[in-house]
């Protein structure tokens, strides 16, 4: 499922028009029948309903539903907030079948008392005000009328956007707040990044029967990985694969201030069905992390003032992956280890204190062959490309597009929504996961499962946006079944992969069947 901007969306829809030949009338027509079909689904018959229409598309598609909402029997009133000689094109045409389908609207102009009185009184609003071309402040009487919407009591469904929200994302300064959005065709770059997503509630797709080709040849690579990605991609074990199969990973962290981290990050590998996982650690740890994790083998390496003295022979190691940054700390030692690390010609999940030193060693990973992962939060990501974490958070997409294509790697620019970018930059969202993951530990939990899944997977994207996927997965889980958002520890993360890769599983065989 593509994820586009504004501009791409826009594109799409001339191309299907101008090129493939489906006209404006008919995808208007498409999508207020689609809309329909799911609001029909969630507003009682009981319900009073309020569909707000503005000019353009975002107008048109509310016409189409207002009538079909009428010719269903649903007690419905259409508003018609710009004067009808402002609609034109599609919505025109959408508007003088509704008329002529025996219904008639209320005018907004003139009647703003009646309006302000009225719009308290509805179950549900239906927003088709503003769609995606909105650029700068909502100008009234917009303004006052998303104002009263969003002080009302009723169930707010938004057409493709919530309005008032800008497509590509950013700073609302007035929008609607909806309880549920459906989108159309294809989901805008703003249901995916904050603060715009906050408006957008529930988040529901319709297909308008554009042709995927129009979207293909006009929408930039950037997708949702979604459950059924999973399903297909998630690689099944032969029955005569043996440990060495499933990959020899070496886990490199830990410090006397942190070794929790470590241990974390391994147990989640080995859970995630690594075969053979080393823990190579500081001496002076050793003792206090040999007995956590009894199914690895241990590397003590030569220690100062509780970290790594420096760099690290591995060489005499069999490793098929290597993972590190987990409870590292940062000192000289650390710097000239993950130097060190970076040469190594094996996949390579960087990830917590190991990107701190970006910048000494970012040359280097030019010169990488084998597949490189960073898996940085927005904070270390603004680290790396010396920028500020509003500036990341302001433009994930671009900004983890601008890192991997730059040094030819995978970045996992983590948080709400995380983007998984390849380094052709290609783009996949994550949808799963809630706050119970806003906690220490996580990172090293999905670090492991990262590290385990590029071992077992031939496409080292699947692989990330599979562990991303079952990462958050996880936590949902945990929060439906026996956990609040607030109490999960990144422990209880890792006790729960085995029901998410059952529940896979299930899915696969029952697709087989």
């Amino acid at each position: 499922m593509h994820i586009v901007t504004a501009a791409e969306m826009y594109e799409i829809d001339r191309d299907t028009i101008e090129q493939i030949g489906i006209s404006a009338d008919s995808l208007m027509e498409n999508a207020g029948q689609s809309l329909f079909h799911v609001l029909r689904e969630r507003i009682p018959r009981s319900a009073r309903v309020a569909v707000l229409a503005g000019t353009g598309n975002n107008g048109g598609d509310g016409f189409v539903v207002a009538r079909m909402l009428k010719s269903y029997g649903y007690d419905a009133d259409l508003w018609l907030i710009p004067p009808k000689e402002k609609i034109k094109g599609a919505a025109k045409t959408a508007l003088e079948v509704y008329e002529r389908s025996g219904y008639d609207w209320k005018p907004y102009a003139g009647n703003e008392q009646a309006f302000a009185t009225h719009i308290l009184q509805y179950d549900v609003i239906i927003d088709a005000l503003l769609g995606i071309g909105i650029k700068g402040e909502v100008r009234p009487p917009y303004k006052e009328i998303i104002e009263l919407v969003n002080r009302s009591r009723a169930i707010v469904y938004a057409i493709d956007i919530p309005s008032g929200t800008p497509a590509d994302g950013g700073e609302a300064e007035k929008a609607v707040r909806a309880d549920v959005t459906i989108t159309i065709q294809c989901p805008k770059l703003g249901a995916y990044t904050f603060p715009t997503a906050d408006y957008y509630g529930e988040l529901l797709l319709i297909d308008i029967g554009i042709p995927p080709l129009a979207v293909k040849r006009n929408a930039a690579p950037r997708f949702v990985w979604k459950e059924d990605d999973v399903v297909r991609t998630l690689p099944k074990r032969k029955r005569s694969s043996h440990k060495g199969t499933h990959g020899k990973l070496l886990v490199v962290g830990g410090s006397r201030a942190m070794t929790g981290a470590i241990t974390l990050t391994a147990k989640a590998a080995l859970r995630s069905g690594a075969g053979l996982l080393t823990m190579a650690v500081p001496d002076d740890i050793y003792s206090v992390v040999a007995n956590r994790v009894p199914e690895a083998m241990y590397y003590p390496c030569p220690a100062r003032d509780g970290a790594f003295s420096g760099a690290m022979d591995v060489s005499a190691l069999d490793i098929d992956a290597i993972a590190i940054g987990p409870g590292l700390g940062r000192t000289d030692g650390v710097r000239e280890l993950v130097s060190n690390i970076v040469q190594k010609p094996v996949p390579l999940v960087i990830d917590a204190d190991a990107l701190f030193f970006w910048n000494e060693y970012a040359a280097l990973i030019h010169e990488r062959k084998a597949a490189t992962v960073v898996t940085p939060h927005p904070g270390e990501m603004a680290r790396m490309l010396n920028l500020s974490i509003r500036d990341i958070e302001g433009d994930r997409f671009g900004t983890s597009k601008r890192l991997a294509m730059e040094y030819g790697i995978y970045v996992v620019l983590k948080g709400p929504y995380t983007i998984v970018t390849t380094p052709d930059g290609s783009q996949y969202v994550n949808t799963t996961g809630n706050p119970a993951l806003a906690k220490g530990g996580s990172g090293d939990v999905l670090t492991g499962m990262v590290s385990a899944f590029l071992m077992q997977h031939h496409s080292v994207q699947e692989a990330i946006s599979n562990a991303v996927w079952v990462h958050g997965k996880t936590a949902d889980m945990l929060v439906e079944r026996s956990h609040s958002q607030w109490d999960v520890l990144a422990g209880d993360l890792i006790e729960a992969i085995p029901a998410v890769l059952s529940y896979v599983q299930e899915k696969q065989r029952g697709d087989m069947g």
